[in-house]
């Protein structure tokens, strides 16, 4: 028996791709026999040894299993109807397409087409994995009857212990023994798309602006790619407000990124869709402190920490952000309780989590251990996310 992962595209640094390979690493660990396949692959992965394109898929045995991870329009949606395995869907979600309809038509089609697809096959499945409960209730919508298991994404958390990039963090004021900058960081983490509403921080900080005489500087890190006219419109948007302090990254190496979360006084989302939202749990990681909007799955991945707000009013943002840059009692505060959230997105919790809903689905023992057998779980009680 083997196990099958199959997407669309397998990116660098993006979530779904994040999940799928730490998943396989996962399987193999306990023992499972597993490779990844797609139609698209990011060039910098393309050496990985258990990474190979659709193409060179060996027909699956009808007692292998596939695990499809579904979030976007594609051919492949369709096309795995007549793969003859056991099929078992990971769902990301789709953004609705009505967030890119302004800026690219092609990505408001694949999105709508997602949609789609995902309802036309939500019987073909035995059973799935939800990044988040939002996610779980999206399929129930779209149709699905099959046993539906909540897991929040696989994140191996060594990765953030690598070294900043020192030319960053010395550019946002700080250094990599101490964070002593005068000017506040203000950081949002998220690629440059309509459903983040980066414009929306925009109004923020030209809100903050005319409200405190503090400085303070927005970092928006996230890639424009597909989305430049967005991006653009941005750029303008802040143009026109007389802002300067907004810094656009752009596609970023993974040592800048840590160096902007070390470096942050604060993370800020206003973003009108989350399937899970891998950035808020890397703040946790980073003691920074989180003030969100308070939309789609957002609310369940902060669980209680941070500060959820549903009143994107940019200057009652402003003045929660002003709290929560200048009161140390309560950003010590926002800190403990970002960390005791953070324990439920631990690796071996997560990893234990998933190996045994697998079990429960599959009806199959890891060849090494169950998630009862492992030696970072004996003994101790699974954390369940929701």
């Amino acid at each position: 028996m083997k196990v099958f992962q199959l997407l669309t595209t397998l990116s660098f640094g993006d979530a779904v791709s994040n999940d799928t390979l730490a998943i396989n690493d996962l399987l193999k660990e306990r023992g499972f026999e597993t490779k990844i396949y797609m139609e698209h692959i990011d060039p910098r992965l393309a050496n990985h040894p258990d990474v190979m394109s659709c193409g060179k898929m060996p027909k699956p045995k009808k007692d292998d299993i596939m695990l499809y991870h579904l979030s976007t329009g594609s051919n492949l949606n369709l096309l795995i109807r007549d793969v003859d395995c056991r099929k078992f869907i990971i769902y990301h979600n789709t953004t609705p397409p009505h967030f890119f309809a302004p800026y690219s038509g092609r990505s408001a089609q694949l999105c709508s087409n997602g949609i789609n697809e995902t309802k036309l096959i939500n019987d073909i499945f035995e059973g799935g994995f939800c990044d988040s409960a939002h996610n779980r209730d999206m399929l129930w919508e779209y149709g699905y009857k099959c046993p539906l298991k909540v897991r929040p994404i696989l994140i191996p958390f060594e990765d953030y212990m690598k070294r900043p990039d020192r030319d960053v963090m010395l550019e946002m004021g700080g250094s990599p023994k101490k964070n002593n900058h005068k000017v506040k960081n203000v950081l949002f983490v998220g690629r440059i798309a309509p459903n983040k509403k980066q414009e929306d921080l925009i109004s923020m900080l030209y809100a903050y602006r005319q409200m405190y005489s503090d400085p303070i500087r927005l970092i928006l890190v996230g890639n424009p790619g597909g989305m430049e006219k967005y991006d653009a419109k941005l750029k303008n948007y802040a143009q026109e407000l007389g802002i300067d302090d907004v810094v656009f990254t752009g596609h970023i190496s993974f040592p800048a990124i840590l160096a902007y979360y070390r470096t942050a006084d604060a993370f800020v989302s206003m973003s009108e869709h989350e399937g899970f939202c891998v950035p808020l749990v890397e703040a946790m990681q980073f003691d920074v402190p989180i003030l969100a909007y308070a939309s789609t799955a957002v609310p369940e991945t902060l669980g209680d920490c941070g500060i959820v707000f549903d009143d994107k009013d940019p200057a009652y943002v402003a003045a929660q952000l002003h709290e929560v840059l200048h009161n140390e009692e309560l950003r010590a505060t926002m800190i403990e309780e970002q960390r005791e959230r953070l324990k439920y997105f631990g690796y071996d919790n997560v990893s234990s989590m998933f190996i045994q809903q697998l079990e429960e689905l599959t009806g199959i023992k890891a060849p090494n251990g169950s998630s009862a057998d492992s030696q970072e779980t004996k003994g101790k009680k699974i954390k369940k996310f929701f």
